[in-house]
């Protein structure tokens, strides 16, 4: 969608002012460039929003078997032994 609208703004900017191939050669390069520098932006995030998940994802996992842990039930107290309650 942004490569297209580089494109597009490109070709009206072209279109309106009638400038000489060169002019327009420049012109394509930056619209080049600019679509590459959106293309590359948006893998970047997409890689972020990708690590984010993953890091989520466990925290999650984590979250869930501490709370896993916290429900077990206490183990009972060992019982006195025998000769200390003789003294």
């Amino acid at each position: 969608m942004m490569k297209k609208s580089v494109f597009i703004a490109a070709a009206l900017a072209l279109a309106v002012v009638g400038c000489s191939d060169k002019q327009a050669a420049d012109a394509k390069a930056a619209a080049d460039k600019a679509a590459t520098a959106a293309k590359e932006a948006g893998d970047k995030a997409a890689a972020a929003a990708k690590d984010a998940t993953d890091a989520a994802k466990g925290a999650t996992k984590d979250a869930m078997k501490s709370a896993s842990d916290a429900m077990k039930p206490a183990p009972a107290p060992a019982p006195a032994p025998a000769d200390a309650a003789k003294k």
